[in-house]
């Protein structure tokens, strides 16, 4: 069996919760081939798979949203990167559709969530299983006229799949599809060199900071105005900002190799905005959580109702995080009910196992 799964371009969550159902799927049909699909650098790709046995293909199979920053969408560049998608496209689904046809394999897809894995699964005349939280139509409609058609041309996408894989924190996904619902989707940590783990026990659970894969620009002082908390966090693309936090004596850049989900266990708290795979990361370690609002992305409110179902959390501003505002000395809001359920990833892989090989 082959396992092609068509994975968003729009952040690094997905390919996070995709990466580790590919992990499972691999300890426990080590015989198939398996095939992750996107336009998130394959470097990054690869260190979250830890398996040179899975393999990478760079495609663009949506937009998502353009993002202005970690916390705000560029609706107007967004439109046009929809419009240039879908003139490449139909080369795309031809170009992968060879490219699978010449494995000799019997195909399954598995999409999360491009509406374009609809059409290459037609093309291939292969099952499609979805996987998500949220659809691109629930994300779409509320942006106005302008993103109705791409709203409606995803809803009738999703409509065309055989099964749904819902995951937690979840909008409606009003498809009309059998469905499995999920835990936490998530990977496992791997060990840490001695060096680091040890500089992580000596700091007494710190604070992990985190805005997804584009990062958010802080200034270097608000972390010297918590002299008595330790952060941590993966290091900024830009050269001068990652010396400047390298300079403070309570801070910890990670590592290259090293993921974020690997120093939760360590951690007590995480300072960041709404996202799938860092909330299910979180939450399996019991990690508080200080999350910054974002209005302009529906995920979000229901991110931020599952956490205060599940998880222990305070919510910020965007003024209170740019103030340094981060009320790391205050008590946690308690969840209103029990944890949230766990494995999910193990789940997916045995649906996935379940459909393609009754």
């Amino acid at each position: 069996m082959l396992i092609y799964v068509c994975s968003s371009s729009h952040g690094f969550g997905h390919a996070a919760r995709d990466a580790a159902v590919l992990q499972q799927l691999r300890r426990l049909r080590p015989d198939w081939q398996l095939v992750l699909s996107s336009q998130v650098p394959a470097g990054f790709l690869r260190l979250l798979l830890g398996s040179a046995t899975i393999d990478v293909r760079h495609c663009r199979w949506d937009v998502g949203t353009v993002q202005a920053d970690a916390l705000g969408v560029d609706a107007a560049a967004t439109l046009l990167a929809l419009e240039e998608l879908q003139q490449q496209l139909p080369e795309l689904i031809e170009q992968e559709a060879a490219w699978i046809a010449s494995q000799g394999r019997p195909v399954l897809v598995l999409g999360d969530i491009p509406p374009a894995a609809a059409d290459l699964a037609d093309r291939l005349t292969a099952p499609l299983v979805w996987m998500s939280n949220f659809g691109w139509d629930e994300i779409y409609g509320p942006y106005g006229e302008a993103f109705q058609s791409h709203a409606e041309a995803a809803h009738q996408a999703y409509r065309r799949g055989q099964l749904l894989l819902r995951c937690p924190f979840d909008l409606a996904m009003t498809w009309d599809l059998p469905e499995q619902r999920l835990g936490l989707v998530c990977g496992e940590p791997r060990p840490l060199v001695p060096a680091l783990r040890d500089r992580l026990l000596a700091a007494g659970a710190p604070v992990q900071v985190g805005f997804g894969g584009l990062g958010l620009k802080l200034n270097p002082q608000l972390f010297a105005a918590w002299p008595e908390q330790h952060f941590v966090m993966a290091p900024p693309a830009d050269s001068r900002e990652r010396e400047a936090l390298r300079a403070l004596p309570n801070l910890t850049l990670l590592p290259d190799g090293v993921r974020p989900l690997d120093v939760f266990p360590f951690c007590r708290r995480h300072l960041g905005k709404p996202g799938f795979s860092t909330f299910c990361e979180a939450l399996s370690f019991s990690v508080g959580l200080h999350v910054v609002e974002r209005r302009d992305f529906a995920e979000a409110k229901a991110l931020m109702r599952g956490l205060a179902r599940h998880g222990s959390s305070r919510l910020l501003s965007r003024d209170q995080l740019l103030t340094g505002d981060w009320q790391l000395d205050q008590p946690l809001v308690p969840p209103t009910q029990a944890a949230a359920a766990a494995h999910g990833a193990e789940q997916a892989a045995r649906a996935l196992i379940a459909y393609a090989d009754p």
